[in-house]
């Protein structure tokens, strides 16, 4: 990954392939954001001018480049947007300076050096712009081979992304600076972790090479894992997991990851929903709807970065990570709709439709997280494209069986930089599910799909456990053009969340 570094040197005097400074929209034009007043007396103070010569205005993710006066001895003067300039005592917002510096970062593929010389008025500030930096500064290149027998004059290796980022403005020596900058790379190593897992394709990603890579991550960091392969379902009575992975060649799995803190007061479950394929089964997706579904285990990817990134920081709360893995194929063997499951719960499910199957393997994995008695227990999960419909592709929903819990989730997301909404579960979607077979269907009413899918989920959490539902299904793959520190496919989605509710748990602030 990207390194980062809390560089020493002044804007000027870095030597660095580009320097990244901040320009924002005022009442009366363009406007210097703070970091910038090195650069700006190279330009002899007309550094702005020349900015809105070449028609920047100082917008969110505007980017201008520009070749360095003497003065400087990077080459490259790299200006990017944040943003109207701000009203209240002049600090800049920690998401406008973490899409900044992802932007910045994304334009500067290929290169061994940048300097950020944007707005540091804070430890926060520090960390938000090397989270963006580092984000940004992220690329899927695992099967870019470079190689074309055919052509090879014409053929050539993706380009890597920036290799280090200078954070200029931050307190090299200050222990909370340090600490900061320690934090932003283990938390978005995390991150870019999740992202490969979900670009993954499904040919070299399934349950047990999941399992394979959680295992060993578990023994890189001190987290216990524990994977339930076939037979250890079939013995336990998993049927929503094997009744949605039995269709498939490559078999199902329940993986287990606990950290654990020998301080700790509290105990925080995370279930991930790991579809590692979704093709929906005897329920089969149209044409057009199944060339992405390699991200159907976003959720679980989501819940192992996390958990990953606890014990990385050494927080002190106990983080148990399930992550309900399985590939959802037709075959012979496959579930068919009319089939009723017995899930590890000892309730029976029918299966109205096979293309609703997230919700039968978080099923099973949310009873068996029940079972420790956690304080509370998150799942995220790519689960329905209602949610998309309801928040569009940039926002998550949270349902929770306590406003509380769920206000809190809501506020912690948008602190991290997440976009996410409080969903309701109104208790007269629940009959829509009602069986004349089995104790409940796993599909309800057409309207409000989504939160028929959280009503579902809520049946399957113990008794007196706080606990929300996340789904991820909008913001966890973006296929358009990158923007932001946003990369096309994988983004990582929830994770920041996930993280900052196990330092808030671990600190007490839940309660």
């Amino acid at each position: 990954m990207t390194a980062l570094t809390l560089s020493t040197s002044g804007a000027a005097t870095l030597r660095a392939d580009a320097l990244v400074v901040g320009v924002a929209k005022g009442i009366k034009g363009l406007v210097l954001a703070p970091g910038a007043e090195a650069v700006d007396k190279a330009f002899g103070g007309k550094l702005a001018n020349v900015l809105e010569t070449l028609g920047a205005c100082g917008a969110e993710g505007e980017l201008t480049k520009l070749p360095a006066p003497d003065g400087l001895k990077a080459p490259v003067v790299i200006a990017v947007g944040l943003g109207p300039v701000p009203e209240k005592d002049g600090a800049y917002d920690a998401e406008a300076l973490r899409r900044a510096a992802g932007c910045a970062a994304r334009s500067l593929t290929g290169s061994k050096k940048a300097g950020f010389a944007l707005p540091v008025g804070s430890v926060e500030d520090a960390e938000a712009i090397a989270e963006g930096a580092l984000l940004g500064a992220y690329a899927f290149t695992a099967y870019q081979r470079g190689e074309n027998k055919l052509a090879p004059k014409a053929a050539g290796g993706a380009k890597l992304p920036l290799a280090e980022v200078a954070l200029l403005g931050a307190k090299p020596r200050d222990k909370a600076f340090k600490a900061a900058a320690e934090r932003a790379v283990a938390l978005v190593e995390e991150i870019n972790r999740a992202r490969d897992l979900i670009n993954t394709p499904p040919n070299d990603l399934y349950p047990e090479s999941f399992a394979a890579v959680a295992t060993a991550a578990g023994k890189e960091h001190g987290i216990k894992v524990q994977v339930l392969d076939e037979k250890a379902l079939v013995k336990g009575g998993y049927g929503g997991l094997l009744g949605v992975g039995q269709g498939a060649a490559r078999g199902p799995r329940l993986v287990k990851l606990a950290y654990t803190h020998p301080k700790a007061e509290k105990t925080l479950a995370l279930v991930g929903k790991g579809i590692t394929y979704d093709s929906g089964g005897i329920s089969l997706k149209p044409a057009g709807h199944n060339e992405t579904m390699k991200c159907d285990m976003a959720g679980a990817a989501a819940v192992f970065a996390a958990v990953v990134a606890a014990a990385r920081l050494g927080l002190r709360v106990n983080v148990t990570g399930w992550l309900a893995l399985a590939e959802n194929m037709p075959s012979g063997n496959a579930t068919r709709p009319g089939d009723v499951l017995n899930m590890y719960s000892g309730k029976t499910v029918e299966v109205l439709n096979t293309d609703a199957e997230g919700r039968l393997v978080l099923a099973d994995a949310l009873t068996r997280a029940s079972e420790e008695k956690p304080d509370a227990i998150v799942d995220v999960a790519t689960l329905t494209g209602a949610m998309v419909l309801a928040l569009g592709n940039r926002t998550f929903g949270i349902m929770a069986n306590d406003d509380a819990f769920r206000t809190s989730i809501h506020e912690i997301a948008d602190e991290v930089g997440e976009a996410s909404w409080p969903m309701p579960l109104p208790a007269d979607l629940r009959k829509g599910m009602d069986s004349p077979t089995a104790d409940i269907a796993n599909m309800g009413e057409r309207m409000g799909g989504g939160l028929v899918a959280g009503l579902f989920l809520q049946e399957f959490v113990g008794e007196g456990i706080a606990w929300a539902h996340l789904d991820i299904a909008g913001p966890a793959f973006h296929e358009g053009a990158p923007y932001g520190y946003t990369p096309k496919g994988g983004t990582g989605s929830a994770v920041r969340t996930l993280v900052k509710l196990a330092e808030r748990t671990a600190a007490g602030d839940l309660g």
